[in-house]
């Protein structure tokens, strides 16, 4: 089913669709191809994301960018990430058998023995999007079937009914429907939540779990207004099951890296599932606080300004614009105005160049491609 672009924040704004195309089409250049790519192949023509802050390939930045691949209708790139993915991250025995090494060098070597779930599920809504867009191929290339087993070992690792090829912890609490920050943890990473993925699963994965996914989706919508101060809209990187600042020997507990992207699931949220005044809220507190304070510095959630400066200032612009999607239904009275601000203010930073240009530049793609109505659930 053909579906045209989505409502762009950026045409709202003023931008004509001629500039708004120019950047979009740079973004994946700049990614991809340019002379600052994080894009690379090995020597069997297989595609691998290398983090250039930590000089690694990630669960996180080889899904990410899976999902720029089937938006910018990329079948050629997508299947060579995947196929790295599954030979060199794809777990076949061990512990944590059937989930993906969150970290892998880039010669293929593991640099963990472990997963990290926003991986997880960034794959298999990649995958998922990717059956719809190109339709299935065969083997790993069955992009649906490949989804929907993710999803099986994530939701029912631990059953021991399922016999021990299911051993582990899972990767969302079965009683309360969050997801970890790792499975075998009791504690969340609030810019995990992406409610909006969870209603994809709740049509596209195994029939007997969707309602699963369906109550997932309202725990997290739940989950992150909890976990957004209200009068500040930050949420901390590391919060336990009731939203507070998960505090332990780990750090984590202010707003930092991590959890710039919860203001940009939230947008995306509003996007492609519709208005949630709550939510539109506490993104517009988060807009309305650093317009008026330090954007180089970090604060615990309540505001009080912590001794560090930010690693990933590009980054949190664009997904704090993201927001801006969310915002626009606050009822607060400046939150238009303000989410208008934060639109240019996104549109006149540049991507970023340098070691850290991994992170912040996917954050700034998938902004660009959500106020471009350009991030979509269907073709």
């Amino acid at each position: 089913m053909k579906q045209e672009a989505a409502w762009s924040m950026l045409k709202w704004c003023g931008y004509s669709d001629e500039d708004i195309n120019s950047r979009v089409k740079q973004v994946w250049y700049e990614i991809f191809e340019g002379p600052n790519a994080v894009y690379h192949e090995n020597e069997d023509g297989l595609g691998y994301i290398v983090d250039t802050g930590n000089d690694d390939v990630r669960t996180e930045g080889m899904s990410y960018a899976m999902m720029l691949a089937v938006q910018y209708d990329r079948k050629d790139i997508f299947d060579k990430i995947w196929g790295w993915v599954m030979r060199f991250m794809y777990m076949n025995e061990g512990h944590h058998r059937h989930y993906f090494a969150w970290s892998v060098a880039p010669n293929g070597i593991p640099n963990a023995q472990g997963p990290a779930p926003d991986g997880e599920e960034f794959f298999a809504t990649s995958l998922f999007l990717a059956s719809r867009r190109w339709g299935d191929g065969d083997g790993i290339y069955q992009y649906s079937a490949m989804a929907r087993e993710i999803l099986r070992y994530c939701v029912h690792k631990g059953e021991s009914e399922r016999g021990s090829d299911f051993a582990g912890e899972p990767m969302w609490n079965p009683d309360n429907k969050l997801i970890k920050f790792i499975p075998e943890t009791e504690w969340s990473d609030p810019s995990y939540h992406v409610p909006h993925f969870y209603d994809l699963f709740a049509e596209e994965a195994d029939p007997a779990d969707r309602a699963f996914w369906k109550e997932a989706a309202e725990a997290s919508r739940k989950y992150l207004l909890a976990a957004c101060n209200t009068d500040t809209g930050m949420s901390p990187e590391y919060a336990n099951y009731d939203g507070t600042p998960h505090i332990s020997d780990r750090g984590h507990w202010y707003f930092f890296s991590d959890a710039y992207r919860t203001a940009a699931n939230i947008g995306l949220d509003s996007l492609w599932v519709g208005k949630d005044i709550g939510l539109g809220n506490r993104v517009s507190a988060l807009q309305r606080f650093f317009l008026t304070h330090d954007r180089t510095s970090v604060y615990e959630v309540d505001g009080t300004p912590v001794e560090e400066t930010v690693l990933h200032p590009v980054g949190f612009i664009a997904a704090t614009a993201q927001g801006s999607l969310a915002a626009i239904h606050s009822d607060a009275g400046d939150a238009v105005d303000n989410a208008r601000k934060w639109v240019d203010l996104l549109w006149n930073t540049p991507m970023r160049i340098g070691a850290r240009r991994y992170y912040d530049n996917f954050l700034y793609a998938f902004a660009m491609l959500a106020l471009s109505g350009n991030y979509r659930q269907r073709w």
